[in-house]
């Protein structure tokens, strides 16, 4: 028993340090060095204040704001910066007949009509509907477009500016041909704001 339990844990050691310690440290070092945005989550950090990930929605109520995706998050949407509210990506897992998702789009059409209720375009579904995940950071241009008039208003701005500014961070399709163009929102309200 001896002779099969020694070179066991002798081996069982020797992986758990290359698999557990040196692979890890070598593959962190290695986006450390050569990833180091990507590595830390692409963190939008300005003047030394971080206003948050590229890569994460964050959730904008105030009508002087573009407004993202829903998030399915729950009542706290994900914040990585407060450690208070634990939150994680997750979809909501309603089927399309499900009267909750039915709802809960119903609530949003609502919000953004009495936004703005003299806008007369159509609502792009991006802006009623929660991404797998509840965490998109885009929103399709036509998102942006459509709420152009309540920002300008709100901020007293031309509308012309305005989609100045949504054309200015609208973003191609991945390598050119790989999805749609789209707007991320946390950019464009940072530059709303003057910070960016």
């Amino acid at each position: 028993m001896n002779t099969q339990l020694r070179p066991a844990l002798t081996i069982f050691a020797l992986l758990t340090v290359i698999t557990g310690v040196i692979y890890p440290l070598t593959v962190t070092g290695i986006a450390q060095l050569v990833f180091p945005n990507q590595a830390n989550g692409s963190l939008i950090t300005i003047d030394g204040k971080t206003y948050g990930s590229e890569l994460i929605g964050q959730q904008f109520d105030d009508p002087k704001y573009f407004w993202g995706r829903l998030s399915a998050t729950g009542t706290f949407p994900y914040n990585a910066f407060n450690a208070e509210n634990l939150t994680a990506s997750s979809g909501s897992n309603y089927g399309p007949l499900n009267p909750a998702l039915i709802d809960a789009a119903q609530a949003r059409v609502d919000a953004l009509k009495a936004a703005d209720p003299d806008n007369t375009l159509p609502i792009p579904v991006d802006l009623v509907t929660a991404s797998g995940s509840g965490l998109d950071p885009h929103i399709s241009v036509a998102a942006a477009l459509y709420q152009v008039h309540r920002v300008a208003s709100a901020r007293g701005l031309s509308e012309a500016d305005v989609v100045a500014l949504v054309n200015q961070f609208t973003e191609g399709r991945q390598f050119g041909f790989l999805g749609e163009p789209c707007v991320n929102v946390l950019l464009l309200n940072l530059a709303l704001d003057g910070i960016e």
